[in-house]
C-alpha cells in the first residue's frame, strides 16, 4: 500500500493506464474510506510528488498529499466519523442503495449480492457493513480488475451497474461536506479518476 500513490503518479508521466494501477487506485480509495487512515497512510500521501505532471490525476494528487500534510491521524479520525459515522448518521450516506433510491438495503443491494455470487465473491463474517459500502464496491473494483479469470467485459460490467450510477455523486457530496477536509481531497481524486476510469473503460478494445 504504501508505495502505491507514487507508482500511480509516475504510471501517468507515461500516459499509460494499466490494470495493475487501476486496481491500486480503487484499492486505495477503498481504504481511506473503509476506516481513518494510519500514520503510516498519512505519511505516504504526503510524500506523493506529481512536479509539474500534467497527467489528468495530477491536480487531485497534489491536493491529497497537501491535505494529508495539513492533518493528523487524530483529526482524519475525527473527521471521517463526522462525515460517514455522527450520532445517529454521518453527513454523507456510503451506500449504493441509498443514493440510487433515498433508502438502505433496497433493489440495487440485492442485485448486487445475486452478481457477487455469481461471481463467487463471498462476504467476510467479520464486516457489518452491507455491500453495497462506497469502501467495499472499490475493494471488489481492485480484486475484479486483478482476477485472471474475471475477463475484462465481466469488470466493466461490475463497474456500469454498481458504480458508475452513483459513485461520482457519492464523491462530489464528500468534497462539499462541512466537514471534509483531507476526506475532501480524497473525494476529489475518487470523482476524477471514476471519470478517467470510466473513459478508459469505454475506449479500450478487449
Amino acid at each position: 500500500m504504501s508505495d502505491e500513490p507514487a507508482a500511480v503518479v509516475s504510471a501517468e508521466r507515461d500516459a499509460h493506464v494499466d490494470n495493475a494501477l487501476r486496481a491500486s487506485t480503487y484499492r486505495l480509495l477503498a481504504t481511506l474510506l473503509a476506516v481513518p487512515p494510519n500514520q503510516e497512510l498519512l505519511d505516504t500521501l504526503k510524500d506523493v510528488d506529481v512536479g509539474d505532471n500534467d497527467a489528468p490525476l495530477a491536480p487531485a494528487w497534489r491536493m491529497l498529499a497537501l491535505a494529508a500534510q495539513r492533518t493528523s491521524v487524530e483529526a482524519a479520525d475525527d473527521e471521517y466519523h463526522a462525515l460517514f459515522v455522527g450520532i445517529t448518521r454521518g453527513e454523507v450516506m456510503p451506500y449504493g442503495s441509498w443514493y440510487l433510491t433515498g433508502f438502505l438495503m433496497e433493489r440495487p443491494l440485492a442485485e448486487l449480492r445475486q452478481d457477487l455470487k455469481e461471481l463467487g465473491y463471498a462476504r467476510q463474517t467479520d464486516v457489518k457493513e452491507p455491500e453495497d459500502h462506497v469502501a467495499a464496491l472499490c475493494e471488489t473494483m481492485s480484486l475484479l480488475i486483478l482476477d485472471k479469470d474475471i475477463g475484462f467485459g465481466r469488470h466493466k460490467k461490475f463497474f456500469d451497474d454498481h458504480i458508475e450510477p452513483w459513485m461520482v455523486r457519492f464523491f462530489q457530496d464528500l468534497q462539499a461536506a462541512e466537514a471534509a477536509e483531507l476526506y475532501g481531497a480524497v473525494g476529489l481524486l475518487g470523482e476524477k479518476f471514476l471519470q478517467v476510469d470510466k473513459q478508459y473503460l469505454g475506449m479500450t478494445p478487449h
